[in-house]
């Protein structure tokens, strides 16, 4: 038996995660439960920590596969685990924030406790807390990252499974409205078993066109033409549908809304920035390296899933009238507007050799300027709170810029880099992704992505006056947060602005590292 290569060097980022989620799990066990907390929540932030200057320091090694081919360390794949180390750290200060919900955390004393139950009532007296959801948190993050560096589909569909499960598990825990949490819970672990399941069927269709699960023999057998058409198509609709439902995109939306405002909102913020960014990168490397030669079936039909997206989280964004619902159906539609720039793939040789620059780092960076008003946002959702939890009704944010300057200050700027206003991360996120679109030969697309950003750009717009012109809730306060949720605002707002008001440095990152391995 010939024993398998594994390049420790270009795996070192997701070892060091590997091991987080293993010493977690070992303090679960070792470490007593009055000092549990802290040691989790440091442990977590000191696993992504170390992968992330990891990352870092090998940014410019010659792209290579790694563990026997199966996954492939280049430029996206660098890219993409710098910024969801980067996302999953704040996320991580959102779940080690205890200072709003009065020095308990947003989880959970007990997850196994009936909600409303006497156990626990007695677990909340005893301040006790769910540790786990850090070594769940770093789990599903440890599953992203491998999700976008998969080289061939079982590798792909095992990532999948180890991200999407600890999230399932996640979205039940919240310490107020458990119900609303665990049916958001159980309405994601059905609907995404389904999408599991269609993406399983996909890959076992692709391997019966061309015999085997790799994107490089399946890239060969569609630039051969093999007569197995049927297989291919109907295995190249089913993973993608398999990965869209994770993006969120229409028709495989329909777990948006319910989950984002049943989470815990720390669990949001992680969902909406991180999941969607594991998901665009999955699926970029699926439609350029794999089905790169099928580019004429795929193209057309990812346009249409944009525009329905698109115009579905536009027009019934209009009708929200709860800040974590609008979040949630303005993160479906800005879904559209970066499936945009995955159907401006270059024609030609820039395809067949995986320089598809204008697609890939048009995405990437959309996602960045995406994340970090996302996650700014949903860290200030999370000081305005009533005596029952959290307020996101829009009459619980009336006046809230009067009332506090700064904080409201900081939401209209993440309110307007997502509807894409100049001089935000948002607008110059959506100028590289529309402009990827147009240079591929889809002007009528971007045209409708330009109408749809103003119809969004009007609920944007429609909470800031919320903020600013309406009378205060006098039931409603706004409670001083701790460092973490501070850090993260910070963090979203400068960096909106960066993006906005210097991107050139940024976008040239991306660009230089757009190149897919083959």
């Amino acid at each position: 038996m010939t024993s398998p290569t594994i390049e420790y060097g270009l795996i070192a980022p997701l070892l060091v995660m590997l091991c987080g989620v293993l010493c977690a799990v070992l303090v679960e066990a070792l470490v007593p439960r009055t000092r549990r907390f802290d040691t989790q929540f440091g442990l977590a932030l000191l696993a992504q920590l170390v992968a992330l200057a990891l990352v870092c320091a090998g940014w410019s090694d010659v792209p290579g596969a790694a563990v026997e081919s199966s996954l492939s360390v280049d430029g996206p794949t660098r890219v993409v685990w710098a910024m969801m180390l980067v996302f999953g750290l704040g996320a991580t200060l959102l779940y080690g924030e205890r200072r709003v919900c009065g020095g308990t955390s947003s989880f959970a004393a007990q997850a196994h406790t009936v909600p409303g139950s006497r156990a626990e009532h007695e677990a909340i007296a005893a301040r006790q807390e769910n540790t786990e959801v850090f070594a769940l948190l770093e789990l599903s993050l440890f599953g992203m990252l491998v999700f976008p560096a998969a080289n061939d589909l079982l590798t792909m569909f095992v990532a999948l499974e180890i991200l999407s499960l600890p999230l399932y598990v996640m979205c039940g825990l919240a310490r107020r409205r458990r119900l609303l949490s665990q049916e958001a819970a159980l309405k994601y672990f059905l609907l995404g078993a389904m999408s599991s399941a269609l993406f399983l069927f996909g890959a076992a269709l692709l391997y019966g066109f061309c015999g085997s699960f790799t994107f490089a023999d399946i890239d060969a057998g569609v630039t051969l033409g093999i007569e197995s058409q049927t297989l291919l198509m109907a295995g190249l609709a089913l993973t993608t549908a398999g990965v869209l439902f994770k993006i969120g995109a229409v028709p495989f939306h329909s777990w948006v809304p319910d989950v984002y405002t049943g989470a815990p909102t720390p669990v949001t913020a992680f969902m909406a920035v991180c999941t969607k960014l594991a998901a665009f990168g999955g699926l970029l490397r699926l439609l350029f390296v794999a089905l790169g030669g099928a580019r004429w079936d795929w193209q057309l039909v990812i346009a249409v899933i944009a525009v329905c997206t698109m115009i579905f989280g536009g027009f019934v964004g209009l009708a929200q009238t709860d800040v974590k619902r609008l979040l949630a159906y303005s993160s479906i539609a800005h879904a559209g507007f970066i499936l945009v720039a995955v159907v401006g793939a270059m024609a030609g040789p820039a395809l067949a050799q995986g320089r598809c620059s204008g697609s890939v780092s048009g995405v990437m960076f959309y996602l960045a300027g995406y994340g970090l008003a996302t996650m700014g946002a949903f860290a200030v959702l999370t000081m305005v709170r009533r005596s029952g939890g959290e307020a996101t009704g829009f009459e619980a944010w009336a006046g809230l810029g009067r009332r506090e300057p700064v904080l409201g200050a900081i939401m209209t700027l993440f309110l307007l880099s997502m509807a894409g206003i100049p001089m935000t991360g948002g607008f110059v996120g959506k100028l590289v992704a529309f402009s990827a679109g147009w240079q591929g030969g889809y002007a009528w697309l971007v045209v409708v992505a330009v109408v749809m950003s103003l119809v969004t750009a009007a609920f944007y717009f429609r909470l800031v006056k919320v903020m600013y012109f309406d009378e205060p809730d006098g039931s409603v306060d706004v409670v001083k947060a701790g460092t973490p949720t501070w850090t993260v605002i910070a963090v979203g707002a400068v960096g909106t602005l960066v993006l906005g008001l210097a991107p050139g440095f940024v976008l040239d990152l991306f660009t230089s590292a757009a190149g897919f391995l083959r």
